[in-house]
């Protein structure tokens, strides 16, 4: 048998070096292979099953130990964590037996797991606030705001998003199907806020009107595009959550079937923008 192309090799580095696999097509998970006294750190409710040696903790934040010193260290972490929608919690895995152990988590929705090292990207990662699955113990979970008030106001999802650190590998979860660019200098993409999954820090996010009167209030794309300039990665997502789960709303006849616009400072009118209404 062929190796799994999701097959990854150890290397050095100052995070936790797991070993994993990625298995499954539109529902995967991700089987994370622990040496002895390796962690992985995850979402809490995250985890499909593990092996007997693995012991689980609940921390506060992200387990990391970078937030500095004490409680007041754990609680600046977990606060971070709290304003991007997540939950104050992580899990800690750590294998405390002999020999290999594994533990597996699942992503919540259709669509990929992307595997990235991030000592490979310059050690960091700008992506959706509700991507983070799992990752390697000493990578960081962090926030990001976009700067501009114009981004911050009708950026809809793009407005606070997550900022993972370090050099290890990182889960991330995204809707659908992912395609990945790479932008030269000065090269511009534009995107629907939500599909945007994730991109470096190098790329630069700003808003670009979607065009015409008559666009903006029929087209159904909303008033503002996502404007990302290079150079640097981005990776897009076909289905993002809040348009999943917009359209199960708007099915099932629910009072207000429409998403919350969640990261949009206007709420409601914040959905008519974003071309969710």
């Amino acid at each position: 048998m062929p190796p799994s192309p999701w097959q990854h090799h150890r290397n050095t580095g100052l995070a936790d070096d797991i070993d994993f696999e990625i298995k499954g097509q539109e529902l995967q998970f991700v089987e994370i292979e622990l040496d002895p006294g390796e962690s992985a750190v995850a979402e809490a409710g995250a985890m499909v099953w593990k092996d007997a040696p693995v012991t689980m903790a609940t921390v506060f934040g992200d387990g990391s130990g970078g937030q500095g010193g004490g409680f007041m260290g754990k609680l600046l972490g977990a606060g971070k964590r709290l304003v991007t929608g997540e939950s104050l919690f992580t899990t800690v895995f750590t294998h405390e037996g002999r020999g290999k152990a594994r533990v597996a988590f699942a992503s919540p929705t259709p669509g990929a797991i992307l595997p990235i090292k991030l000592d490979t990207l310059g050690g960091a990662l700008i992506c959706q606030k509700d991507s983070f699955l799992a990752a390697a113990k000493g990578v960081s979970i962090g926030i990001h705001f976009q700067r501009r008030i114009m981004t911050g106001l009708f950026g809809g999802e793009g407005f606070v998003m997550q900022r993972l650190e370090g050099d290890g590998w990182v889960f991330v979860q995204m809707g659908g199907t992912v395609v990945e660019r790479v932008l030269e200098a000065g090269e511009e993409l534009h995107v629907d806020t939500g599909c945007i999954a994730a991109f470096t820090p190098s790329v630069d996010f700003d808003l670009i009107a979607a065009g015409g009167v008559k666009s903006m209030v029929f087209g159904g794309e909303g008033v503002f595009f996502a404007r990302l300039t290079g150079p640097g990665k981005v990776w897009i997502q076909s289905l993002p959550f809040s348009r999943l789960a917009g359209r199960m709303f708007a099915a099932s006849g629910a009072m207000g079937g429409g998403n919350r616009g969640e990261g949009s400072v206007l709420g409601g009118l914040g959905d008519f923008i974003g071309g969710n209404r």
